[in-house]
């Protein structure tokens, strides 16, 4: 649901997300974190905290940190403190997690995004790292559970914001906008079917300008379809419950694709119920300022940045730029195309037509498109230097995206597809068309617009497609006003 309002009821949406950071080692060991090992095959003595092992931070994972923290525009902690976070699950040997709860890594900052026309800012409280826990298996166990260790102590970079957005479509475009951020910079492959990105969405509804609601938290998240599907469940559920007077009990939901429902599965607990404490296996960890600044001099242009600099060197409307941006692949391939072309809107509207039409149809990105940008960016230069019209420009695209050749003019001549530009054979051919629609000539002259549209499209079938038809219709105004 996209309004605000829902039978007088606001929503107030929060997010906690889960990124696995690409690190290819766990937090505290050097354990293997590739995706899709047999079971328990990569979980470390240190992962599991058997006797006399102690945890070593992996500092790859820091810089993680430490690249989100200066792409959000956030505070990056000179010095901040590990702790154990206590609970039971059978996916936690331990016994505990290793977090951040009094002092994160990072703390404040901020994420911008588009809904529509409209701009948008959610404020961040923080992001922490933290190590993953293993995953209960209950398929194939014949009526039993089984425990797979290979998560336990993978990098995670938790990232909560304040209860900022006030609908379904601006919690989706923020988890979208947070996706593309943490890929962008790389420290996340964002693979959420494999759990790379995992998004827990705090849900509650009250009357505009009341107190917060009680919030309910719907737990792992993995598409953005599902997103919306659970956070519109949860909204409509918890009005019904408050026009039926029944409270809203804080509690972890979550949803089934299934039914389109969320369900109830435990209680939501407070932080006093994980008796967090500093690790004492692990010292503070201090930043130096000449660590935050190398990271930076290393990092890429942010996707933001980027696409305000495609609106000022490339006139290109703002939807264009943050569509253009969405990937560094993507931008790379229009930015070769508009140079390459000199026809930054028109290069442009070919990545964002044809060619994304194509990689949609096809579920493969922009590294994949058969058509390199260069090959695009000379397509596109015939058809501004009048060589060929849009429709035949259209043609010459489907034969290099199906692979019968990588010459643009060698396609277009074999195709027959150059248009004229001979202006004087050109008038002989108008000057018989006029001659041949005497009637169409007369409704014309007496303000019958659709009369010049029928000698248009009687030049164009003389020329069998080949004429310009900029260069038809000012001549055939030449010739009608003469």
């Amino acid at each position: 649901m996209t309004d605000k309002l829902v039978r007088g009821w606001e929503v107030v949406i929060g997010f906690e997300t889960h990124t696995q950071l690409a690190t290819q080692s766990k937090i505290f060991s050097r354990a293997s974190t590739a995706f899709g090992a047999e079971p328990n095959t990569q979980a470390s003595a240190v992962d599991v905290a058997l006797p006399g092992t102690l945890p070593v931070m992996n500092r790859a994972a820091v810089e993680c940190a430490i690249q989100f923290g200066l792409a959000v525009g956030a505070n990056v902690a000179p010095r901040s403190v590990f702790a154990r976070k206590n609970y039971f699950y059978p996916d936690l040997p331990k016994g505990y997690q290793i977090s951040q709860y009094e002092i994160p890594v990072v703390q404040g900052g901020g994420v911008e995004f588009y809904v529509g026309d409209e701009k948008k800012s959610v404020r961040l409280v923080r992001a922490h790292l933290e190590e993953d826990a293993g995953k209960s298996l209950h398929e194939d166990f014949h009526g039993q559970s089984g425990i797979d260790l290979n998560r336990a102590g993978t990098p995670l970079l938790e990232i909560v914001t304040e209860p900022d957005m006030r609908s379904t479509e601006e919690a989706v475009a923020y988890a979208k906008e947070l996706h593309k951020l943490v890929t962008w910079i790389g420290i996340c492959d964002g693979n959420m079917q494999e759990g790379s990105f995992r998004c827990d969405a705090n849900v509650s509804v009250r009357r505009p300008g009341g107190p917060l609601g009680t919030r309910r938290e719907i737990k792992n998240l993995n598409s953005f379809k599902f997103m919306q599907q659970a956070i519109d469940f949860e909204m409509r559920w918890q009005i019904e419950e408050l026009e039926d007077g029944r409270a809203i009990q804080q509690a972890t939901v979550l949803f089934d694709p299934d039914t389109g429902e969320t369900r109830a599965m435990r209680t939501k607990e407070d932080a006093a119920d994980y008796r967090y404490f500093p690790d004492p296996d692990l010292p503070p960890l201090v930043i130096a300022s000449t660590w935050v600044d190398e990271v930076r001099s290393r990092m890429r242009e942010l996707p933001r940045a980027m696409a305000q600099r495609f609106v000022a060197d490339y006139a290109l409307p703002e939807y264009d730029a943050t569509t253009l941006t969405q990937s560094p692949a993507m931008a790379a391939y229009f930015e070769a195309a508009a140079k390459a072309s000199g026809q930054p809107k028109l290069a442009s509207n070919w990545i964002m037509g044809e060619v994304s039409r194509r990689l949609n149809a096809q579920e493969v990105g922009i590294e994949q498109a058969p058509v390199p940008a260069a090959t695009l960016a000379t397509l596109i230069g015939r058809i501004a230097d009048g060589t060929i019209s849009n429709n035949a420009a259209r043609q010459v695209f489907d034969a290099l995206w199906s692979g019968e050749g990588q010459d643009v003019d060698a396609l277009i001549e074999a195709r027959g597809l150059k248009q004229m530009s001979d202006t004087g054979e050109l008038e002989k051919i108008l000057d018989g068309i006029l001659a041949a629609n005497a009637d169409n000539v007369a409704q014309f002259k007496a303000g019958k617009e659709k009369a010049f549209n029928a000698l248009v499209g009687q030049a164009m079938k003389a020329t069998k497609g080949k004429a310009n038809p900029q260069q038809v219709n000012e001549l055939l105004r030449k010739k009608l006003a003469g």
